[in-house]
């Protein structure tokens, strides 16, 4: 059988609502402060791309054509070889 609806039952619900909405506006006020946070620093990484990508034309435009540079292959007799036996 249902409980019988008591005016107790009826604040204890009303209360349990409002706890829960009181919970909910905090949580959707930190989230809003979460997005104003994150949408201010992925400004921020905008303009340091925009000005990265600039550095690096300027750079690529005034810096002469070099040759890439190409490490030495070493000699296989630089290497010491050593046989292990079981």
């Amino acid at each position: 059988m249902p409980r019988q609806k008591t005016e107790a039952a009826a604040y204890l619900e009303l209360y349990k609502l409002v706890n829960e909405r009181t919970r909910l506006q905090l949580e959707l006020k930190n989230l809003d402060d979460r997005r104003d946070r994150i949408q201010a620093r992925l400004e921020v990484l905008d303009r340091q791309v925009a000005e990265q990508e600039l550095d690096a034309h300027q750079l690529r435009d005034t810096a002469p054509a070099a040759a890439p540079i190409v490490a030495s292959a070493s000699k296989a007799d630089s290497f010491n070889t050593l046989f292990l036996e079981y």
